[in-house]
């Protein structure tokens, strides 16, 4: 159980990872403060849940690996390049999930606020 947690927190941290990223290359209202929309919070599909919960496991191991290379890197360039690398890699995880990165970060807001949610979600991340 503990090592689920831990799982879906990395990839929660992950996935903020991804959102500030992917929203300043793609999102131009992330530039000018407007709002952006999100999948609503509840109506999430077993097949999506599923999806995030296969994600999640490909990105804590992508985000395991990018934190060894990280913490190893010498100087602001070559951190900053591991990161932009890292977060390509996770975008690409989700992806090949079948969600799109907005679903996958809605997900993982709506598991954070709903124990429930997370609870069935952690039981799809452990068949």
């Amino acid at each position: 159980m503990l090592r689920i947690t831990a799982l879906f927190s990395a990839a929660l941290l992950s996935a903020g990872l991804m959102v500030s990223t992917a929203n300043a290359q793609q999102d131009p209202a992330a530039t000018t403060g407007q709002p952006q929309s999100a999948a609503p919070a509840q109506d999430f599909s077993d097949q999506q849940l599923q999806q995030f919960a296969d994600a999640s496991q490909e990105i804590a191991t992508v985000s395991q690996e990018y934190t060894e290379r990280l913490q190893s890197a010498e100087g602001e360039e070559a951190q900053q390049e591991i990161r932009m690398e890292a977060n390509e890699k996770m975008v690409e995880e989700v992806e090949d999930s079948g969600l799109d990165v907005d679903t996958f970060n809605a997900i993982g807001q709506a598991i954070q606020q709903d124990p429930e949610l997370m609870q069935r979600v952690q039981e799809m991340g452990q068949s």
